[in-house]
């Protein structure tokens, strides 16, 4: 799978540009819907990635890419849950996350990618 952050706000997936935060799902794009875990954004200071969101969890890791400058908050529920599912959970910086993820094969691939912070 090729990723790639190309600025601020703006992340390349197989070609495809997005200009959003997204879910990737066995290689399948969505856009992120973080309105679940926006009732954490006064304690965080930023809509964190939590639980109530519907995250990938099918693979043997999750990748989530933390937005530009690594500062996206995963909750502990988060690092909690994918232990309790056996699941390697790896954060990552979204730049590097990208470097990370064009090494999965595509049906390999499970990851949220913050584009922004």
């Amino acid at each position: 799978m090729k990723a790639r952050l190309l600025a601020f706000g703006e992340v390349e997936v197989n070609g495809e540009h997005y200009d959003h935060d997204i879910v990737i799902k066995a290689g399948a794009v969505k856009r992120r819907k973080k309105g679940p875990s926006k009732s954490f954004r006064d304690e965080y200071q930023h809509t964190p990635l939590s639980v109530a969101e519907n995250l990938p969890w099918g693979g043997k890791q999750l990748i989530v890419g933390t937005g530009m400058y690594g500062k996206l908050p995963v909750m502990p529920a988060v690092a909690a849950e994918a232990q309790r599912r056996r699941i390697k959970l790896i954060a990552l910086p979204t730049a590097e996350a990208c470097q990370y993820l064009s090494s999965l094969k595509r049906r390999e691939t499970y990851a949220v990618l913050h584009v922004t912070c």
